[in-house]
């Protein structure tokens, strides 16, 4: 990998762990980064996925307190990657 594409996955990571505190889901964050940042959906969806499997524990705490909070929920282990193709 080369030094501009970790950077630019840095970049991501960093935007992800922004929508995390505003407690976004990952569907919301993919469209916000997409509309704010110009970061292609199946991008932001890729790293989120690899984020939650690195940090599984978080993820399901993350979910957990989204739920209790009333945030509108979704599955992501049943989401496919079909979810987040570009139309």
């Amino acid at each position: 990998m080369s030094d501009s594409s970790a950077s630019y996955i840095h970049m991501v990571q960093r935007l992800i762990e922004e929508c995390i505190i505003f407690n976004m889901s990952r569907e919301e964050c993919m469209e916000a980064l997409s509309k704010h940042a110009n970061i292609k959906p199946v991008i932001t969806s890729t790293v989120w996925k690899e984020l939650e499997k690195e940090n599984k524990e978080f993820f399901e705490s993350y979910e957990k307190n989204r739920e209790a909070k009333g945030y509108q929920t979704e599955k992501t282990e049943n989401c496919s990657d079909n979810d987040t193709r570009e139309t």
